[in-house]
């Protein structure tokens, strides 16, 4: 099977800072159900992780721009890739290897310089960062992954990148802290840094899952600049991996767009290391399904963070599709509204213009009957009913501006068609992303 499955998002800088909104998750452990918790940390919370995130003025100076995650034995490891045909240099590294190597202990990112469209000199800089990485680790070049975000175009200063890799090797730790770093370090145009970790019982053990990804621009199903990186302790089969990767990011990180745009870079990986002891998952049984649903709280969570922050934005945009007549319908339907130019304006401007909404709906491709429709706005200000019997309901103007006006707005379309259901993610469409994008390589 191939590895490339998405579509994507950029490589970038951030202007008005972004406020870590209701749906950026707590601390605390949380309950996800009976068999699951949340617990703080990221990619280092599972069993046998350590990372780091240093400078290395890559291409800024004064900020952490590289990032190391290793595992102290080897993992299985799965991953998916843009569908851009662009593809950068790190991605075609990437893939050879997940689809080649018996198994992956590394991975290597900087932030600034995508190293894309830098042709066979990007790519033996990727060999040459992993060969880096493989003499201070003293592990073989061919486990070690790349990933780079940032301006198209430039060649890697590897001077820089070198040395970034040493003083990564140095400063590994498996404290949370390590790996706030790391999620630190490959941000570009990100306001906040993004992770996750739960935890669940398979075979009478736990096992954790945690996560980082970086993602704020040029983000559009299947993927975007969007880098994510998932790391798991728990003992399971490689082609079990894949599947439940590329299986769940359909509905996750496919499900998110900022400004339509694809990039050359998208890259997410999951690496499993077996530390936690559990009996080897070999088959689709209990504990199988139980590391499905951990996988997808984890990137589902990355994805909405990643949605939330695009570049410019104040609110997190959901569109959840219920009652389409298929799946697909659903998916199609959520993504159009949450990609319409014009609604994320509406949004932006707290206007309740729900003809925007209906109309996306409408040039979706998607079959339905526009008179049946329902169209909800909600948020943690109440809900609020817009659009009914092919008309406008009869609902308050200044109702629906307070429930817009809140950091996370979810507009709800109910088709009327089935029992089919889909949520996508996106954000606003304000001032400050074009101001971001106009200067984006200074």
């Amino acid at each position: 099977m191939s590895s490339e499955t998405f579509k994507p998002g950029k490589a970038g800088h951030k202007g008005k800072a972004f406020q870590k909104k209701s749906y950026e998750k707590r601390d605390s452990r949380e309950r996800r159900g009976e068999n699951m918790e949340r617990i703080k940390g990221g990619v280092t919370a599972a069993k046998g992780f350590q990372a780091a995130g240093v400078e290395a003025n890559v291409k800024y100076k004064n900020r952490k721009d590289m990032a190391m995650i290793v595992s102290g034995v080897p993992c299985r490891a799965a991953g998916v890739f843009t569908s851009n045909v662009v593809k950068a240099a790190p991605v075609v590294w990437d893939r050879e290897l997940i689809d080649n190597s018996p198994y992956i202990q590394a991975v290597v990112v900087n932030s600034g310089i995508a190293n894309a469209c830098t042709g066979r000199q990007g790519y033996a800089y990727c060999q040459e960062t992993a060969q880096a990485a493989a003499s201070a680790l003293h592990i073989p070049e061919n486990t070690v992954l790349v990933a780079s975000t940032g301006v198209i175009g430039m060649q890697l200063p590897m001077d820089k990148i070198t040395a970034g890799v040493e003083k990564l090797a140095v400063s590994l730790s498996d404290i949370p802290e390590a790996g706030t770093l790391a999620a630190e370090a490959i941000m570009t145009t990100d306001t906040i840094s993004k992770q996750v970790a739960v935890q669940f019982e398979a075979g009478g053990k736990t096992v954790t899952v945690g996560g980082m990804s970086k993602g704020s621009g040029m983000i559009h199903p299947n993927m975007c600049t969007m880098l994510g990186f998932v790391t798991t302790d728990i003992a399971i089969s490689k082609e079990l991996l894949q599947e439940a990767l590329r299986e769940d990011v359909v509905d996750t990180f496919n499900m998110i767009s900022v400004d339509g745009d694809t990039s050359t870079n998208d890259t997410l990986v999951v690496l499993a290391n077996g530390c936690a002891e559990n009996p080897e998952i070999t088959e689709k049984n209990e504990d199988y399904e139980n590391f499905v649903k951990a996988l997808h709280e984890v990137n589902e969570t990355l994805a909405k963070m990643m949605a939330g922050d695009g570049e410019g934005a104040t609110a997190l945009f959901e569109t959840r599709v219920i009652h389409a007549a298929t799946k697909e319908d659903a998916r199609t339907l959520a993504k159009s509204v949450i990609c319409s130019s014009l609604t994320k304006a509406a949004i932006f401007g707290h206007d309740a213009n729900w003809g925007r909404i209906l109309c996306a709906l409408g040039y979706s491709g998607a079959k339905f009957e526009p008179e049946a429709v329902e169209l909800y706005f909600e948020s943690e200000a109440g809900r609020i009913l817009i659009y009914k019997d092919g008309q406008a309901a009869d609902y308050s103007e200044e109702e629906a501006t307070k429930i817009l006006s809140c950091p996370a707005v979810t507009v709800v379309a109910d088709m009327k068609m089935g029992e089919a259901q889909a949520t996508a993610w996106g954000c606003d469409l304000t001032y400050d992303y074009v101001k971001i994008n106009a200067d984006y390589r200074s």
